[in-house]
């Protein structure tokens, strides 16, 4: 194995930032740095267009954080990271290459094989750090096993705590180096270069902190009213690395209230979920319960209504406002609110009978936030075939959830125009209004309670 340092690659993947990131810190330890991003085409073909401008974007973006100090930029390469990898290390002559550690199903096998390469040219692959607050794998239940539930876990994951966040670097401190052949950036669309990175996200998060309404303050009463906007918006940013979950946590720490405390727990979920992936990578298609591998499905492939249906719920087209909206959230910004998502989960998997999978796919093709363990584990949570301790019977009622949580329409009239003359006490049921659903708007695509009365028994047949 190597030994001598000197030259480094720190190769990008998911930690687009140069504070709080201590792997790129380990690779200004070795000496010289080449900053390089891999185009790689097995997560080029399944990231979408939504997810592959954003990262055209970031790569602008850090980019020009690190020419601020009058260097060369991030050199981008494309091709298979095994080949690519060890060819720009040996090039330069750096014996160590660092990245943040991978614990998805296809990073962790990504890793292996070009640490491989590296290590049959007497070269290291250094992992410093990752995505997480806490890495997957730390924590176990009091039996020595992986916890299967998030309370436990959180627990857990509260008595375990997490690092003070690493120091920042400035680009203009650091000796950094070019890659031989790199591609010229992607172009990248500037209303969203301004968006994207570290300090549009670093801004946008402070500012969020420091609202006086609708930030961290009034989150555990509104962060489940579309309507207010008061969510944090943080998923984008973890999940590109524009800001560490360490630096989310310390700052969240100073505020000591109770909507810290709340937001501090989706922290933790998303550590949960990235937990249990990494114990049992088949649950990105695999159902985490075995009994739901019995579970009936209408699928679009073999049956013209549930295509059909699929087709509706992708558009929000299904007639049911709420749902329709979030979809069109989806269509509109590439992200949607998180209690919506679990409406319109709810509603493909419960009262269209579709599979989970199909909407997980639709959701990893159009968020800027999808994240694999994220994504499908919170699918699988909505299915009632993944971690929730009560599976199947929370059935979300599309109309009531609309009333509850967005009573006075401020959502729905952002993103449904067809009802936007709709009187509130009809907004949420335009079909009982006077004159019926507006021009334009479709009827309802099932009946709800007859629907909900299928899922159940569906689900009682793969109980007995």
């Amino acid at each position: 194995m190597a030994s001598n340092v000197g030259t480094a690659v720190w190769w990008v993947r998911r930690d687009f930032r140069l504070a709080d990131n201590p792997a790129l810190l380990a690779a200004l330890d070795d000496g010289p740095v080449l900053p390089v991003f891999v185009l790689d085409p097995v997560l080029l073909r399944t990231a979408g267009s939504v997810r592959r401008r954003w990262l055209d974007a970031s790569l602008h973006a850090l980019d020009a954080d690190l020419r601020d100090g009058g260097g060369p930029g991030l050199s981008v390469l494309r091709g298979k990271p095994w080949n690519v990898v060890p060819r720009v290390a040996r090039e330069i002559g750096a014996s160590r290459v660092h990245v943040a550690a991978d614990f998805g199903p296809y990073g962790r096998q990504r890793d292996e094989r070009v640490a491989d390469a590296l290590e049959s040219d007497d070269r290291d692959l250094v992992r410093t750090g990752s995505p997480y607050a806490v890495l997957p794998g730390t924590l176990q239940n009091t039996s020595g096993r992986p916890f299967q539930v998030f309370s436990p876990y959180h627990k857990a994951w509260l008595d375990h705590g997490e690092h003070e966040p690493a120091s920042a670097v400035r680009a203009s401190s650091a000796d950094w180096l070019a890659a031989t052949g790199r591609h010229d950036l992607p172009e990248a669309d500037p209303d969203l270069v301004a968006l994207a990175g570290e300090k549009a996200a670093r801004k946008q998060w402070r500012a969020w902190l420091r609202r006086e309404r609708n930030g961290v303050a009034d989150y555990p009463q509104l962060h489940d009213v579309p309507g207010a906007d008061a969510t944090s918006h943080l998923s984008i940013a973890l999940r590109w690395g524009h800001l560490h979950p360490r630096t989310v946590l310390t700052d969240l720490a100073d505020t000591r209230s109770e909507g810290a405390r709340a937001l501090a727990r989706q922290i933790a979920w998303r550590d949960f979920f990235a937990d249990v992936l990494w114990h049992q990578p088949s649950a990105t298609t695999e159902p985490i319960r075995d009994e739901f591998r019995r579970m009936t499905t209408d699928e679009p492939d073999r049956s013209e209504t549930a295509a059909r249906h699929l087709g509706a719920w992708q558009q929000g087209q299904t007639g049911y406002p709420l749902v329709d909206a979030g979809m069109r959230q989806l269509l509109a910004e590439g992200w949607m609110h998180n209690r919506v998502r679990m409406v319109v989960a709810s509603f493909l998997i419960k009262d269209l009978h579709i599979g989970w999978w199909h909407g997980a796919a639709w959701f990893m093709a159009h968020l800027r936030d999808g994240d694999v363990a994220q994504n499908q584990l919170n699918w699988q949570w909505v299915a009632g075939c993944g971690t929730d301790a009560a599976p199947y019977f929370r059935i979300f009622n599309p109309i009531s959830q609309g009333e509850k949580f967005d009573p006075d329409g401020r959502y729905l009239r952002r993103y449904v125009a067809e009802l936007a003359a709709v009187p509130d006490e009809h907004l949420h049921r335009p079909w009982e209004a006077p004159g019926g659903v507006p021009r334009g708007y479709p009827e309802p695509v099932v009946d709800h309670a007859a629907e909900r009365r299928e899922a159940l028994d569906r689900y009682a047949a793969i109980k007995r």
